[in-house]
This record gives C-alpha cells, structure tokens and sequence, in this order.
C-alpha cells in the first residue's frame, strides 16, 4: 500500500528494521518472494498481490463481524435495519421513523440510503430485515411484497415554457433536453413505450439512476425530466417546477425481506408506519 519499509514504519507506528524483519519472515512462512527490490521501493510480486487480496477479502469479513457485534453491544435484538432508494429518503422514509420512534422510543433504526439492486442485496445476504425498492429489482431469492405506486410527474426548471400548462404530454417532450433515468428502470421504460406510440423519442442528456439526482440536474437547468413524486417533494421549495404526465406513467415499489425469515413485531410496526404516511406522498399503497 505504500511502496517503502519508511512509509509503512510511519503507517504502523513501529520502526523501519521491524517491518522489514516482519517482510523477511511472511516471505519465509508462505515460500516465495513478496516484493521486489530496487532504489529504496517496494514493489509487490504478482504473488504478493494475489496474496493481498485474499487477505483484504478476510479483513473486509472480519470488518463485518465486528460492526455487528458493536450493534449487537450497542442495540442488543431490539433493532431494526432498513435500507431504501433514494427516491424516499428525504420524505417518506424520515416520516416513518420519526412516527416508529414514537411508539417505540427505545428501539434504535439503522437506515441506509442505497441503490434499488443494492437495497435488494443487503437484505438478501441479512445485512438488513427491511428493503424498499424499485420493481425492476431480481426478487429471486427475497421474500416481497407489492407495496405502493405512485403517477410520474414531469420535472422542470423554473420558468419553464411548460411550466404554464398544467399536464404534460408526450408532444410537449419532443425534441426537448431530458434527463433519464437509467435504462434498466422500469418506470422508465414504461415512458418510453408510452412515447412510442405517440412517435416521440427522447433528446437524452443525462442518464441517471436516481429521481432525486433527476430533480437535481433539472433544477440546474440540465433539461426536464421524469420524477418520482416522492423525491420531487424534497426540491419543490428550491423551486423545481413539477406537473403531471399525460398518459400516465407509475414507479412501482416492493418490500424486500429475507427469505423464510419471519418478520418481528418491530418490523410489522414500521411497515405500518410507511403505510400511514404514504398517501402523503402520492403513493398509492396495493391490497
């Protein structure tokens, strides 16, 4: 990682002598040469850097257990791991806790703001009990629920042309710089059908995967854009512009757990939670 015995003596807090004597014995322990010598560097063999890896792979593990165990220390069982999109993490999701936090004041909420396919693998691998994301996710291997939808809105920047109508349809995105979202969404893609058979095609400027970057990159002025509402909510007091769309075009979501393990009463209450405050957000909750 540093490239001399002086800067790794510095990272170790130890002396030079000592690391090269600690070198001189692994390369001893394991039979082959790890760096190769010259002008006072450092450079690691291609054995040592296969070797490197495989010992980054277990700290990384090792790193793992220990995060758990301090939660576990820390929280003890009365805990809950939530990882969302970030289409919900400045509206739908801070509401939730907040009433969660209510009823169960002594429980603490672990939140992180990730990718939909992050999201789903976190809760896959039980990093965490509770995943919201987007339905394009690969729901093998989760146990999920359907758990709302929500009508797309166009985003524009302030003073727009089309801020003056009050719906916007797939003729008044002709030709105009837009800002995508990634091609794998499924909301997306339901867009662009929906132009399809109007004839209208996208003049993409930017793609990204998250809503909240599109209300972003709109409100500089990068283009217009498709939102979900839950994310425009958070920039419409910077003065992003929003209308609805005409067809209409919806996000889907889904609750993610991991499979076959039931879900506690904590997990039922903040499920309960979300769906309390949904509506708020324009989100039409399923069943």
């Amino acid at each position: 990682m540093t490239g001399s015995a002086s800067r790794a003596a510095e990272l170790l807090d130890i002396t030079q002598p000592a690391v090269s004597r600690a070198i001189a014995e692994l390369e001893r322990s394991v039979g082959f040469s790890l760096f190769d010598r010259s002008g006072g560097r450092l450079s690691p063999t291609a054995e040592a850097r296969l070797l490197f890896a495989e010992v980054d792979r277990t700290f990384v593990g090792l790193d793992k257990i220990r995060a758990e165990a301090a939660r576990i220390r820390d929280f003890g069982a009365g805990a809950i791991r939530i990882a969302s999109l970030s289409a919900l993490a400045n509206t739908l999701i801070p509401k939730a806790i907040h009433a969660f936090n209510k009823r169960h004041p002594g429980v603490p909420v672990t939140l992180q703001i990730r990718a939909s396919s992050v999201v789903r693998e976190l809760v896959a691998s039980g990093s965490f009990d509770l995943g919201i994301a987007a339905d394009e996710v690969d729901l093998i291997g989760v146990h999920h629920e359907h758990f709302g939808s929500s009508h797309a809105l166009c985003a524009l920047p302030p003073d727009h042309p089309l801020a003056f109508k009050d719906v916007i349809t797939p003729e008044d995105m002709d030709g105009r710089p837009f800002v995508a979202l990634a091609p794998e969404d499924k909301a997306r893609q339901r867009l662009e059908a929906v132009l399809a058979k109007c004839g209208v095609r996208l003049r993409i400027i930017v793609e990204t995967p998250s809503s909240s970057t599109v209300c972003a990159l709109v409100l500089a002025g990068v283009g217009i854009g498709m939102v979900n509402p839950s994310a425009a909510a958070g920039f419409t007091a910077l003065g992003l512009t929003t209308r609805p769309m005409r067809p209409t075009v919806e996000f889907h979501k889904v609750l993610l757990f991991r499979d076959n393990s039931p879900q506690s009463r904590l997990h039922r209450s903040f499920i309960a939670e979300l769906r309390r405050v949904a509506p708020q957000f324009g989100i039409k909750l399923k069943g």
